[in-house]
């Protein structure tokens, strides 16, 4: 079973990222054209159903089917279009850039410096100004304005149309419609530091921790709204691929559990600390022998801290949920559909959430604008496969 589902996959894998993932879909002329091979790839299945259709063992088919959690999906939802990233981890494999995210930011603002990119820290966006059709640019918190050919908005879609341009402004985007939207779930993330290795614990770099209930805890993430008292992780260990990232003898982690975003009702502010003892206590138990006694670094984020310091509406972790009526055409569009010249990047906008999503979304803007005119070579970055 598992060699048809790998089958299958690769071929939804070679139509739905490799053809499809970089192209925007601005009318409703280029879903039609790909119909054909979506209900033949049959995408009106959830990718649980789809995994199903393979695998009977009820935990190989979690194992199989988790991975839209990773781009904010609930399995039992997501189109089966999403079961390409199985394939995709097999075929180019899962990668950690050497010295961690901040390598990449680091390589990107090098390469920014020396495009001449001019960058406002500190500059919060107030508004996005508008004409008509056209958005003439952003001001500033400060009152400051900055005239624009073209503004790319790389914050949440949401955020941008209910927060950023006046309700008058917008049509499409209506209030109304944004809130009537289903968002992603959001999460709970605990980033940790100990003064010893965990060499011998048994854990990779990479960790999937599913808990007793799959289908059940992720209709009270998803449906009920409802922050449940079990959970399930991903735990992330770099030390064991890069040691470079905490000092010497000591260990490096962040976990993280699904919980639903701030339509749950509820208060953080009182609940943020017993769930992270819960979730420490766990993983002391089950895992790292003595981790309370040697954390010596830590800080843990919230839903909260998605809506409230990242601006994510609702506290969505990835933003727009990813479902067959939130894909590809029906996702918010990388052109708006309110202004001709306002453009969309990152997890709200098609082709969806995720580090391969995300770029892509910006390949797909950079062409809708015209393009850079010429190549550019950016610093390499060493990566660990």
């Amino acid at each position: 079973g598992y060699r048809r589902f790998i089958g299958t996959t690769k071929a939804i894998f070679q139509k739905g990222f490799v053809e499809l993932a970089d192209k925007p879909f601005l009318h409703f002329t280029d879903m039609l054209k790909v119909a054909p091979d979506l209900i033949r790839m049959q995408s009106y299945l959830s990718v649980y159903r789809y995994v199903s259709q393979f695998i009977q063992d009820d935990f190989l088919r979690r194992c199989f089917s988790f991975h839209p959690l990773l781009i904010g999906g609930n399995p039992f939802d997501a189109p089966s279009i999403y079961a390409m990233i199985h394939y995709l981890e097999r075929e180019w494999g899962v990668h950690y850039a050497m010295g961690g995210t901040g390598a990449l930011v680091a390589a990107m603002g090098k390469l920014m410096d020396e495009l001449g990119v001019k960058v406002h820290l500190n500059a919060e966006v107030s508004e996005i100004t508008t004409s008509g059709r056209k958005v003439l640019g952003v001001r500033l918190a400060d009152g400051t304005e900055h005239r624009a050919d073209h503004v790319v908005s790389n914050a949440d879609v949401a955020w941008t149309y209910r927060y950023l341009i006046p309700a008058a402004a917008r049509h499409k985007y209506s209030d109304r419609k944004i809130d009537s939207m289903k968002y992603s779930m959001s999460l709970f993330v605990i980033y940790f530091g100990t003064k010893k290795r965990y060499l011998d614990s048994g854990l990779a770099h990479h960790n999937i921790i599913l808990g007793e209930r799959y289908r059940e805890l992720l209709d009270d993430i998803f449906r009920r709204k409802h922050l449940a008292k079990d959970f399930s992780l991903y735990l992330h260990m770099p030390t064991i691929t890069d040691s470079s990232i905490a000092p010497e003898g000591c260990e490096n982690f962040y976990v993280l559990s699904p919980v639903p975003h701030l339509d749950s009702g509820t208060d953080w502010t009182q609940y943020a600390k017993p769930y992270r003892d819960a979730i420490i206590q766990f993983l002391e138990q089950n895992y790292l022998p003595g981790l309370q006694e040697n954390i010596i670094a830590e800080h843990h984020i919230d839903p909260l801290h998605f809506q409230n310091t990242l601006n994510s509406y609702k506290g969505a972790a990835f933003s727009v949920q990813p479902i067959l009526m939130q894909s590809a055409w029906f996702r918010p569009h990388n052109r708006s559909e309110d202004f001709d010249n306002l453009y969309f990047v990152g997890a709200g906008t098609h082709p969806g959430a995720g580090l391969p999503g995300v770029l892509s979304s910006s390949i797909i803007v950079e062409n809708l604008i015209g393009g850079v005119g010429h190549r550019v070579s950016a610093q390499s970055v060493e990566f660990a496969r």
